[in-house]
């Protein structure tokens, strides 16, 4: 048994961990408005005031429409209704954000996935994001997943 583990220990790959960073923080506060979209909103939020590198801290609020990307599958699970944010969490960037979603029904049930466009605010969401103002999150090709991740460096201070 000990034997068999060793061999799969050798032919995996041990998962590595960035280089760990570390940055001052600046709190950014606002409320969407009924209608709104919930993850364009946070991306044009994050152009306007050139966010390079923030979290979501918190968010509470109500939706009409969800829509999400469940986990391991390939397009959208829409639906329409009444929902309460229950979590909302991800990394924001003008580099490009990655967020995830997770709302209940009026039963309480309680899904979640990634955030796509097509979330529309019912009454209110309500967001804290904290600003990384030492970092700077990009989103290259992984050559393992293949996928867009994110590459947090220092941030490039400008000569002003």
């Amino acid at each position: 048994m000990a034997e068999a583990r060793a061999q799969e220990a050798r032919r995996v790959p041990a998962p590595t961990m960035s280089h760990p960073f570390t940055s001052g923080t600046r709190a950014h506060a606002l409320r969407l408005r009924p209608g709104q979209d919930l993850r364009q909103e946070l991306q044009a939020y994050a152009q306007a005031h050139h966010l390079r590198a923030a979290a979501v801290l918190t968010t509470v609020g109500s939706l009409t429409t969800v829509a999400l990307r469940l986990a391991n599958q390939e397009g959208a699970t829409t639906r329409h209704g009444h929902f309460e944010i229950v979590a909302l969490s991800g990394t924001v960037s003008v580099n490009g954000s990655h967020l995830h979603l997770a709302v209940s029904d009026s039963t309480g049930h309680t899904f979640g996935g990634h955030l796509l466009d097509g979330c529309r605010v019912y009454t209110t969401a309500e967001i804290v994001l904290t600003e990384l103002p030492e970092l700077d999150f990009t989103r290259p090709p992984d050559a393992v997943t293949t996928y867009q991740e994110l590459r947090i460096e220092r941030a490039v201070k400008s000569g002003k």
